[in-house]
Formats: structure tokens, C-alpha cells, sequence
């Protein structure tokens, strides 16, 4: 297990296509989310430090608002189709805005998602990065697919794919909320700009 990153997970990270994120509330309810986007949509800032970018329409209401209350992230990198092997990144996480990050890192892609322009990123500071094992790791064959990067279209998202709205009276969350949708009954209320609730900044525009 390392601290930090090596360059051979830098080359791996700069690979990935999907990436799966793990964080907790401060009463420690947990989640989990998938990221996706092109190669390199996960940035390496430096051997202490990745980035990724969160944009409106993510749905992203529970791992931003849990960040806000409880930095401690996992990200895992599973590479389905050659290696077949993974790489755990456990850290602590920041939100931060997009012009405000830029600063700091003026390399990072601006079309991560094409199309589309990152509203804030999260910036993870490495603790642990370590190997998963390729023992259970399934081999998939990449096929080509019209992906609508950006797009709002219930449709094209999946929208009630489970019909669990169909069966209840409160609204359900399908996906096409931006930033400001309500959070669900039962979980803190989270500010719809984390970044200006934990730093006291305006929210990017």
C-alpha cells in the first residue's frame, strides 16, 4: 500500500473511462456512484493529488452533500478489458470551483465531457492507493455506442427505468435533477452550492 501515487498508477488513472466513488454522511450513511467520461477525465494533479469533475445534471446531490459533511472518499479504477486489474484511491476530499481550481492547475481539461463544462471538481488527497486484485475481475469487450454526453433527455438517461415513482406519492429522484433539487426525506438538507458552504465562496458560474 502507498501513500502516494506511482507513476504507474498515474499511467493507469490517465486510462480510465469509469471510475467508482464511495463516501459517507457524517452519521456514516454510505453511498456509491459511477463516474464516466473520456480517457483522462480523471486528473492526476500531481502524486498526492486527483481530480475529477462533477457537472449539473449528475445527480450528484449525495456524494457532494456527504463530502460537505464528511471528507473521506474511495475511488476505485477497474480496468475491464486488458490488464483486468484495479486500483483503490482512499483519501480526503475538497469541492472545489472550477475557475478557482484553474488557478492553481491551468493544464486541466476543459472538455473533459464534451460538451460540457465542469460547475466544480473534486479534489482527492491521497492516503492510500493500493492494488485490486485481478482474481474475480470479469474481461468486457469495449462496443461502440452513441453516447449523448451532456444531455437532459429522460429518455437518454434511463429516467424511471425502475418504475419506483409508479409506486409512491413522493416524488421520486430519476437523474434530471440539477444541483438545486430537494434532497431525499431522511438526509440533511445540503446547501445547492457545497463549494460556498464549506469555503464561503460564490458558486462557479
Amino acid at each position: 500500500m502507498c501513500d502516494r501515487l506511482l507513476p504507474t498508477m498515474t499511467d493507469f488513472i490517465g486510462g480510465m473511462t469509469m471510475m467508482f466513488v464511495a463516501t459517507a454522511d457524517r452519521r456514516g450513511e454510505c453511498d456509491s456512484s459511477l463516474r464516466a467520461g473520456p480517457e483522462g477525465f480523471v486528473t492526476v494533479l500531481d502524486d498526492r493529488h486527483v481530480a475529477y469533475p462533477e457537472y449539473r445534471g449528475n445527480g450528484v446531490m449525495a456524494s457532494l452533500g456527504n463530502i460537505a459533511e464528511n471528507p473521506h472518499v474511495g475511488l476505485l479504477m477497474i480496468d475491464f478489458s486488458e490488464a483486468l486489474i484495479g486500483l483503490h484511491v482512499n483519501g480526503s476530499a475538497r469541492v472545489v470551483a472550477d475557475a478557482d481550481l484553474r488557478l492553481e492547475y491551468p493544464e486541466l481539461p476543459t472538455d473533459g465531457v464534451p460538451g460540457r463544462r465542469a460547475q466544480v471538481w473534486v479534489v482527492v488527497e491521497v492516503e492510500e492507493a493500493y492494488i485490486h486484485c485481478r482474481k474475480h475481475i470479469p474481461r468486457l469487450v469495449p462496443a461502440e455506442r452513441n453516447r449523448s454526453w451532456g444531455t437532459d433527455a429522460v429518455k437518454a438517461k434511463g429516467g424511471d427505468y425502475f418504475g419506483a415513482a409508479a409506486r409512491h406519492d413522493e416524488p421520486v429522484r430519476t437523474g434530471t435533477e440539477d444541483e438545486t433539487g430537494s434532497p431525499a426525506e431522511g438526509r440533511p438538507e445540503v446547501p445547492a452550492d457545497p463549494v460556498a458552504e464549506r469555503t464561503g465562496a460564490g458558486a462557479a458560474s
